[in-house]
């Protein structure tokens, strides 16, 4: 049967299980678009290109599966790069396609070329420029195959105008309709021998993990492993949601903006049993002091992340699921008997930690954004997926929102990119439909890519966007408070803030305000059961700042707990 690329592209999309693609029209890609018009998979048509890549990554990390979009060539390709990057640094399986120019007019500067495999070399896990029609399908299952294994992260294919309108006898691949059988990462017997002993001696351990475990779906794996074991367990900013936040062990987050009990139980434990964790710089604090006096267990997918940052003691490579289902039959079901006797004094412990140091704030006259928050999480059922743009609202939103189940918290974590939360929480509402899905933002964030309104209102994606308005960027004016003698350079951007319920009607859709602490809840009931997206508004104490905060370069266990309790 003779095809051309761009049927080749959508036959090998479809055999992919796509159903949904994110994209923005272009010269380069017309002919995929024209196949686009006359096949079952779904298009959403976006307002920019970063909003697209944002959205395939939300669609990734909601649904489990690999998110796709498709741009044109020059500079629907680099707006793409930000995205590309947010999900490479967060490990998300996104396959991006981009449009190119004729094979024959690479290199001479034509109209709208980029290197864009050049240009992404550094933020792909692997790219792709096909140059003939020929290793067309076979490309695109690689790319999917390589996005979605090991450790997850995305791929780009280029295919330029001629390839897709070359035609090609077009064959089944040998290897489509059969499963393709995964590498499989097994961990010595005698590591993880070693590992239950280490266990089993400990006084003082706890369990860090990170967003591996939620790439990895073994969350019920990690459950059963903390509850058998009876050990405290915190996570990364990227963990959240892989633990259960109303379980009695759960710590809460870890690093810069994490818990004080958290960060207190880390710095004084003598195990630290870590999964799907990178140890970034927000996490460990000063390098030097983070958990001085523990023996660190490191289980990772990714053999290059063990020992790269913080050095180990037990290092396993293997993927988590693996690591979990095994050492949980070592259990048995009955766990470690008499364990929680031998750590009564450490669980005591931090449970004088957390009355130390709880999650609070001071009430005023000013709406608090912690309030917001926690309003919210007691309004929305567990099932809710959460996203948030990148600053104060993303800290107070992981401090004060207590994630139940995984895949229901969707922030940028690696690359911190403002403008993500948005777009991402259209990813998971086409993801999921009938689920409640609410963008946690801020006024300036929200204005990265509030273009995408559009697009929510075109497809009716219940989207509700929870703005949490200080007038300030608000992050970066903390950090001048407390480092630049408040002098707040170009962050005070009250003056230029738009009307966000004006600017909601005009695109057609609810626009909801408030400034008082009494409204709060009735703001939100009434966006949260309005049909369609919503905008509601908040205006909150400008200068409220998140706090625990450890400053750059400081100890874990150097914490700033606040203007208000001079800690």
């Amino acid at each position: 049967m003779e095809l051309n690329g761009a049927q080749i592209l959508i036959r090998s999309l479809m055999e992919e299980g796509v159903d949904t693609i994110f994209g923005y029209p272009g010269g380069s890609v017309l002919d995929i678009y024209d196949q686009l018009f006359q096949s079952p998979i779904r298009h959403i048509l976006v307002r920019h290109e970063q909003g697209a890549a944002h959205a395939a990554d939300g669609y990734a990390r909601a649904s489990g599966r690999t998110g796709v979009c498709l741009v044109t060539s020059g500079p629907g390709a680099t707006n793409t790069v930000t995205g590309i990057a947010t999900a490479f640094m967060d490990s998300i399986p996104m396959v991006v396609l981009t449009g190119q120019v004729p094979t024959p007019f690479i290199g001479t500067d034509a109209f709208q070329e980029a290197d864009i495999t050049g240009i992404t070399r550094p933020c792909t896990k692997h790219n792709f420029l096909v140059r003939h029609v020929d290793d067309l399908a076979r490309t695109i299952q690689e790319a999917f195959y390589i996005a979605s294994s090991g450790r997850p992260g995305p791929v780009l294919v280029d295919l330029p105008k001629d390839v897709i309108q070359a035609k090609t006898e077009y064959q089944e691949s040998p290897s489509k309709g059969k499963t393709r059988k995964e590498p499989v990462y097994l961990p010595d017997p005698a590591e993880l021998e070693q590992l239950v002993d280490m266990i089993k001696e400990a006084r003082k351990p706890v369990v860090l993990v990170g967003g591996g475990i939620l790439r990895g779906n073994c969350s019920e794996e990690l459950v059963e492993f903390v509850r058998k074991v009876k050990i405290p367990i915190a996570s990364t900013l990227m963990g959240l949601g892989a633990f259960p936040a109303s379980d009695p062990l759960w710590l809460g987050m870890v690093g810069m903006h994490g818990t004080y009990y958290a960060n207190m139980a880390v710095s004084h434990s003598d195990l630290l049993v870590t999964m799907g964790v990178r140890f970034s710089d927000r996490v460990t604090g000063k390098l030097s002091t983070f958990a001085p006096n523990a023996k660190i267990v490191h289980v990772d997918v990714d053999a290059a992340s063990i020992n790269k940052n913080v050095l180990v003691h037990l290092p396993i490579v293997s993927d988590c699921k693996t690591v979990l289902t095994q050492i949980n039959t070592m259990l048995g079901s009955n766990g470690l008997k008499g364990v929680r006797d031998a750590r009564r004094e450490w669980l005591a412990r931090i449970e004088e930690w957390r009355l130390e140091g709880p999650m609070s704030y001071c009430k005023s006259d000013f709406i608090k954004p912690q309030m917001v928050i926690e309003t919210l999480n007691k309004m929305t059922g567990e099932d809710a997926i959460i996203a948030t743009e990148v600053g104060q609202n993303q800290m107070w939103t992981a401090q004060f929102y207590k994630f139940e189940k995984p895949n229901t918290f969707l922030t940028s974590g690696g690359l911190g990119t403002m403008g993500y939360g948005f777009p991402a929480a259209i990813g998971a509402q086409a993801a999921f439909p009938g689920r409640l899905v609410v963008d946690i933002a801020g006024d300036g964030s929200i204005q990265m890519n509030i273009q995408e309104l559009a697009t929510a209102v075109n497809y009716n994606l219940a989207v509700k966007i929870v703005i949490l308005n200080n007038g300030y960027l608000g992050m970066v004016r903390q950090w001048q408070e407390l480092f630049y003698g408040k002098r707040y350079s170009h962050t005070n951007i009250g003056g230029q803030v738009p009307d966000f319920v004006k600017l909601a009607e005009a695109y057609g859709m609810l626009g909801l305000r408030t400034s008082r602490p009494e409204e709060v809840e009735s703001v939100l009931r009434r966006g949260l059961e309005s049909k369609g997206p919503v905008i509601m508004d908040f205006i909150v104490e400008p200068e409220e700042g998140v706090y625990p905060m450890v400053s750059p370069g400081a100890a874990l266990t150097e914490m700033q707990l606040g203007r208000e309790t001079g800690l």
